[in-house]
């Protein structure tokens, strides 16, 4: 029982926005790490994304049985029962919030608190309406690094606002290539995604303008003074050999092998930035860099 309990919970997915999630607190610590409240954020945060994925499953439960990589989750198979599984989710998201409410501000509670609403009501519903629900979706993926950042700050200056478009870009060519090499479970499932909608050559040209625009995003942490040099160099090798990565798409005779190599490249690339982030941010404040620059002219 504890491992469908566990499968519930999506621990992949967590894992990932965990990292994230780190990177934007670290990005905000500036040096100074509080390991109380590091560690209480991941805590409440992967209670929270965690009852938003047990919460997904529910919502997909017949939808997963059509679709071979989700038709062996546990209510697609019927191994727990939809209230067991919505008094799981219940409790986890009490459970997060309350460690959030407790350890760090409002803020962070509220923002915490929209991810979830934007993951389980509106991604959960709008995926299955629109070509543009991976919007929604990325939208409530860009919250775990905008959380850890402020836990730290408690206030939602330019760092929130990069990381949240930074996270945003990033995850439409990710959701995209997910898209493309299961083309086949989202049709049988009937989940209108954009290449079944438009057609894999336009989304390629979506992927290939993201990805430009993510690129472009990430090196602003360095400009605007939030990180250093090494982070730059990494988000721009990273960024060009991603790009690289989509033009060849366009010649592809395999849109499901291209589109797998783009999902995997996708992965390297916000663990790369994330770890680099966590490495290279800035003791100084770029607000108090910037007034100095502004007083020296």
């Amino acid at each position: 029982m504890i491992k469908i309990y566990y499968m519930l919970i999506k621990p992949g997915i967590i894992m990932g926005n965990v990292i994230t999630t780190a990177a934007g607190f670290v990005l905000a610590s500036r040096g100074e790490l509080d390991f109380a409240l590091f560690f209480a954020v991941l805590a409440g945060l992967a209670c929270i994304i965690g009852s938003a994925c047990v919460f997904n499953n529910c919502i997909d439960r017949t939808s997963d049985q059509k679709m071979e990589r989700t038709r062996h989750r546990p209510l697609a198979r019927g191994l727990i029962s939809l209230s067991r599984a919505l008094s799981f989710a219940l409790v986890l998201a009490l459970l997060g919030v309350t460690i959030l409410a407790l350890y760090t501000n409002f803020l962070t509670v509220m923002i915490a608190t929209f991810g979830f609403f934007m993951y389980v009501i509106l991604y959960s519903i709008w995926k299955y309406l629109s070509e543009y629900g991976t919007m929604i979706g990325s939208i409530s993926g860009a919250v775990p690094p905008v959380v850890g950042y402020c836990a730290v700050t408690n206030h939602f200056d330019g760092g929130a606002w990069l990381l949240f478009l930074i996270m945003v870009l990033w995850q439409m060519p990710h959701f995209f290539a997910i898209a493309l090499y299961r083309l086949d479970d989202y049709k049988a499932a009937a989940i209108p995604v954009l290449p079944l909608k438009r057609g894999n050559f336009v989304t390629k040209v979506h992927m290939l303008v993201y990805i430009v625009a993510f690129t472009g995003t990430a090196v602003l942490l360095t400009l605007f003074g939030f990180t250093g040099y090494a982070y730059l160099i990494v988000a721009l090798l990273m960024g060009v050999a991603w790009l690289i990565l989509s033009i060849k798409g366009f010649k592809s005779t395999n849109d499901t092998l291209w589109a797998r190599q783009m999902f995997r490249l996708s992965l390297v690339v916000v663990t790369a930035l994330s770890l680099m982030i966590s490495l290279d941010a800035t003791k100084e404040d770029p607000e108090i860099k910037l007034t100095l620059m502004e007083n020296g002219r």
